[in-house]
């Protein structure tokens, strides 16, 4: 694994940094180091570079140091205090056991300049993954999430839907903030914002932002759906950026019997199905060995309906959920899933919607937050099209949850209303763009925040739901 996953990450590095790499010896030279762990050298050459070199490549230099830093963010543990918490959970554990746990992937591990470190959501991740230690936990935990989400899936079928397979429409109303620590910037310094806003899916409508801290300008023509702000930094406060909106959310239904009966050939000359099929690096992985597992998985059937639930049932069943690295240091979210064996909400949509375009299946990707009265959390999806009925709503990661009859099949193609989506697309360009490598390279959720300097990374943000109206 260790093999394959620096080959692959030569790429995403220089994909994430977008400054077009030359042949320069000393641009190679880090990006070569920091695929293989050697973090002292690629620090030994950014201090060792002129002046003129260093004010030449600000936003080089800033991403290097960046990818450096989240990497030793998620591999924080040393061998021994990992084996410590472990041994917390595992009593007794030995030497031959944790071994063999890191080759079936329960624990993650990475070496740095020489040393292994664990991966900070590996105890965690542990007890999520090893079944053979803990297979009546992850049973139980698995009836409390049938339980809970059959509830909300069973509300939304005894409901009558529109004429775009809408219903359970609620409007929302919403508080998104981003805060900077005081001092962070110098005072006086220029701060710029990027704060997530929802868009018209055919199941979000209605948008209207009723406050903001500063004067807003709203994307145009990116796939990360934003309002940017601007705000001077003052001497010991923070810098808080905070928006207040309301928009109309509903559940969508696609039944996969109707889906079946409406089936239709591809249109293959339209931009739509040539857009949605291809492959887009270092993510969405159109191949000779991604078509070779997907015809495995579909063998002979060649309904793209039955194609694509036999895909998602495989998915289902073969990666469980565990929580993940920075998506940033990821360098392919499908390779990652096949040779982890485990993946969150978006890996396992992206290897889905890979797996889906090898056998021509239009497929898109779609995130944002999920939320309830009382909490939100990111969440990231996707959505299939299927010739003579259009663009379904698909969430992967829900599928872990829905086995059992009747409602396995509801996520393949319909979606709650209990969502706040604001990307339809990864690794776009902000509007207005952003200078410095985003902390979130993939997704868009937690906000982004920068200077003229360098990205900011120390802030906090959080969206809050302040009221839910069901609309009669």
């Amino acid at each position: 694994m260790k093999r394959n996953y620096q080959k692959l990450l030569s790429f995403a590095v220089c994909s994430l940094l977008c400054t077009g790499l030359s042949a320069q010896s000393w641009k190679n030279d880090a990006v070569k180091f920091l695929n293989n762990g050697e973090f002292k050298k690629v620090e030994n050459i950014i201090n060792g570079l002129s002046k003129k070199e260093k004010k030449q490549y600000p936003v080089l230099i800033d991403s290097l140091q960046t990818m450096m830093q989240r990497i030793r963010n998620d591999f924080r543990y040393t061998p021994e205090e990992g084996k410590k918490l472990l041994l917390e959970k595992v009593p007794g554990a030995t030497d031959n056991q944790i071994a063999e746990w890191k080759d079936k992937k329960y624990l993650e591990t990475r070496v740095i300049d020489g040393q292994e470190w664990w991966f900070r959501k590996s105890i965690r991740n542990f007890s999520l993954l090893n079944k053979d230690l803990y297979a009546e936990q992850i049973k139980t935990d698995r009836a409390k999430d049938y339980a809970d989400v059959h509830k909300i899936v069973a509300n939304i079928l005894s409901q009558k839907r529109d004429e775009n397979n809408v219903c359970d429409w609620k409007t929302v109303e919403m508080t998104y903030f981003l805060e900077v620590p005081a001092n962070e910037v110098p005072a006086g310094e220029i701060i710029r914002a990027w704060l997530p806003f929802p868009y018209d899916n055919g199941r979000q409508r209605n948008f209207n932002l009723t406050y903001s801290s500063s004067p807003v300008t709203h994307s145009q023509g990116s796939v990360h759906h934003t309002v940017y702000m601007e705000q001077k930094a003052e001497k010991n406060k923070p810098t808080r950026f905070e928006i207040k909106f309301s928009y109309e959310v509903g559940a969508q239904v696609f039944s996969k019997a109707d889906i079946l009966r409406n089936i239709k050939p591809y249109d293959r000359t339209t931009e739509n199905y040539k857009k949605n099929t291809c492959q887009v690096l270092p993510h969405i992985l159109v191949n000779k060995k991604y078509l070779d597992l997907a015809l495995s998985i579909v063998g002979k059937e060649k309904n793209p309906v039955k194609q694509a639930s036999m895909i998602y049932d495989w998915i289902s069943a073969n990666y469980p959920w565990a929580g993940a690295l920075d998506y940033s240091t990821i360098p392919s979210m499908p390779e990652y899933v096949l040779n982890i064996n485990h993946g969150d909400c978006g890996q396992v949509a992206l290897l889905y919607i890979s797996l889906l375009r090898n056998l021509g299946i239009p497929a898109r990707w779609e995130s944002g937050w999920e939320f309830t009265e009382t909490s939100t959390g990111w969440h990231d999806w996707l959505e299939v099209y299927f010739e003579g009925t259009g663009w379904v709503p698909c969430d992967m990661s829900r599928g872990r949850t829905t086995y059992k009859q009747p409602f396995a099949d509801f996520f393949k193609s319909s979606i709650d209303g209990y969502r706040f989506a604001t990307n339809e697309g990864i690794n776009g360009v902000f509007s207005p763009a952003k200078k410095y490598l985003r902390c979130e390279t993939v997704d868009f959720q937690a906000g982004e925040v920068e200077w003229k300097k360098a990205n900011i990374t120390k802030y906090k943000s959080n969206l809050i739901v302040n009221k839910i109206t069901p609309i009669k």
